[in-house]
């Protein structure tokens, strides 16, 4: 039946569907089916409940019409067992019966799961219109699982292509970083010298964003793995801040380290949670404030990472500072995902990440668990 509808919706016909009429009288059937038949209407009939459940295990249904009255099971014993099953739970039912107007009988027929409750003899105005009402929001509901599919399916393939070509472009990038370093053994001084040192610095940006991409990939496709291995969180903080430091040896980078910072975790990535942290405050913090990092291991389950940086994120996005291209702007140097990362590593590790502004500081801070294997990276 998703075939075949999806089908339908591609071609843009009007898909039909299914209607079941459930009573043990032939005649009742047969008027039933007369009054609603139409070309975008197909009509299921069943003269016992027994029959009504085979239908059902073949068909996809939009609505249930179920005559109260019926011998061996009658309608709300029907209405029951289709409740009971995941397959027909959602299946909206409309019971009909010829009894007078019983408040007793039809609190048992809404308890059953029934949606309304029809007298005989029943007006053909009424119940077509509360047929089409159904029919509309089954059309609805399939419309919109068939579009949700469909997108799933289109991310999906977009993700995979990033995966694809991110991982395809490091080795053109390896020969053109080759070249680059050969360069810049021929070439001291000059002009050719700043432009050789221009082209490393766009190689290593571009590495960055690959790998950021790379990154990106797994963690949405859920396949993001950590190396578990006793480090020290004061090293890779070190470690860090003298590679930024390098490459940026006109700012001030300051780190403190506070308690024991021994522990269990994946100290690549950490590296890169360091990393990301220190070159978003350098990115986007004031130039003559120093940038400062510290790393608390005071608490005996957890480890705190801090990185402060004088200046303010707007709060329309701090609620979002963690999403992926959130971070990406006029002045971003990236893809706006280096925060994003910072976020998935840290629910890795069994942690969070968060931001606020303090003082006119923005301040990002990373808790972790000291010790892991934590939870795995949900991908979004």
């Amino acid at each position: 039946m998703k075939e075949h509808f999806s089908d339908e919706l591609a071609t843009g016909a009007t898909p039909t569907t299914n209607i079941l009429i459930v009573d043990d009288v032939p005649q009742n059937l047969v008027a039933m089916e007369a009054l609603l038949q139409s070309e975008t209407m197909h009509i299921l009939k069943a003269a016992s409940g027994a029959e009504a459940l085979e239908l059902l295990l073949v068909h996809d249904v939009a609505l249930a019409l179920l005559d109260v009255q019926m011998p061996e099971m009658d309608g709300f014993t029907l209405a029951e067992l289709m409740r009971g099953s995941q397959r027909t739970c959602n299946v909206p039912i409309i019971f009909l019966t010829a009894s007078p107007n019983d408040p007793t009988r039809s609190f048992k027929g809404y308890e059953s799961g029934a949606v309304d409750f029809l007298y005989k003899p029943i007006d053909p105005h009424v119940i077509q219109s509360k047929v089409n009402v159904f029919i509309e929001l089954h059309r609805n509901r399939v419309l919109l699982r068939a579009r949700n599919e469909m997108l799933e399916r289109s991310l999906t393939l977009n993700e995979t292509m990033i995966a694809v070509l991110t991982h395809d472009l490091r080795s053109p990038l390896t020969v053109i970083m080759l070249g680059a370093d050969s360069l810049r053994s021929h070439v001291k001084d000059g002009p050719l010298a700043r432009t050789v040192a221009a082209m490393e610095a766009s190689i290593m940006r571009m590495g960055r964003m690959i790998g950021q991409l790379l990154d990106f990939s797994r963690i949405r496709s859920d396949i993001l793995h950590l190396e578990w291995r006793e480090g020290d969180l004061g090293t890779i903080a070190g470690n860090a801040v003298s590679e930024a430091q390098q490459a940026h040896p006109d700012r001030v980078i300051e780190l403190a380290t506070h308690g024991a910072l021994q522990g269990c975790f994946d100290t690549d990535r950490l590296g890169q949670v360091f990393s990301n942290l220190i070159g978003n405050a350098l990115q986007h913090g004031a130039v003559d404030a120093p940038v400062e990092v510290t790393v608390d291991g005071s608490e005996a389950e957890q480890l705190r990472i801090v990185v402060r940086n004088a200046g303010q994120v707007p709060d329309a996005l701090l609620p979002r500072i963690f999403e992926p291209f959130k971070g990406a702007g006029s002045r971003s140097e990236g893809l706006g995902l280096g925060l994003y990362i910072v976020d998935q590593f840290a629910r890795a590790h069994g942690g969070e990440a968060s931001a606020r502004n303090i003082d006119g500081h923005a301040e990002f801070e990373v808790r972790i668990r000291r010790r892991g294997p934590a939870t795995p990276v949900a991908g979004g």
